[in-house]
């Protein structure tokens, strides 16, 4: 970073770290025993499609390799797209199994990446549940290389519980790199895992 981008306020961006999914299973620990939220074993990565054989295969591949998980009795792969245009690609595995589907979420979004996608990546989340029936997300941010938590308001609409957001970023900030920016907090409403 030179001094003019100094003078000007611009900053490096930070550089994507997929590593840090690994933290997951231990924010999920820190969120069950001080809130009560469990994984609810669902997870999915977000990313803009481009078009090409190249992208295609790497699609296909990854697809192949998320349902080769399926004779040990986990859920295939599902693929959505939002009304955004947006492609999800959903990991389904048993809820205490949050280790195996940080792997999967891992294993696309390095996929991706290491194919020459990686500028298409925009997101991966891993879904809870509270025993009051709350839902939240942890979303990584793959530009950024940060976590946000996103808690839909308990009764559906496109409203957020925020307080409930800011409690669980005090909660895994020991866990996770948290984003602290929190105009990238951005909504996910009807994502794939939430």
């Amino acid at each position: 970073m030179g001094f003019l981008d100094t003078l000007l306020g611009r900053t490096k961006p930070v550089k994507p770290d997929l590593d840090q999914l690994f933290g997951l299973p231990s924010a999920a620990i820190t969120l069950q025993a001080a809130a009560g939220f469990t994984p609810t074993g669902l997870g999915s990565v977000c990313f803009a499609a481009a078009e090409g054989g190249a992208f295609a295969q790497v699609r296909k591949d990854v697809e192949e390799l998320l349902n080769a998980d399926v004779a040990q009795g986990d859920h295939p792969v599902e693929v959505s797209r939002d009304s955004y245009g947006y492609t999800w690609l959903l990991s389904r595995h048993r809820p205490d199994d949050l280790p195996a589907l940080v792997n999967d979420l891992h294993a696309v979004n390095t996929a991706l990446q290491d194919n020459g996608f990686g500028p298409q990546l925009l997101c991966s989340l891993v879904g809870f549940t509270d025993p009051d029936g709350r839902r939240l997300a942890l979303v990584y941010l793959y530009k950024r290389g940060s976590f946000y938590p996103f808690a839909p308001a308990k009764g559906g609409g496109e409203r957020r519980d925020n307080a409930l957001e800011l409690q669980i970023k005090a909660m895994v900030a020991d866990d996770l790199r948290i984003e602290q920016d929190l105009g990238r907090w951005f909504p996910v409403w009807g994502a794939p895992g939430l």
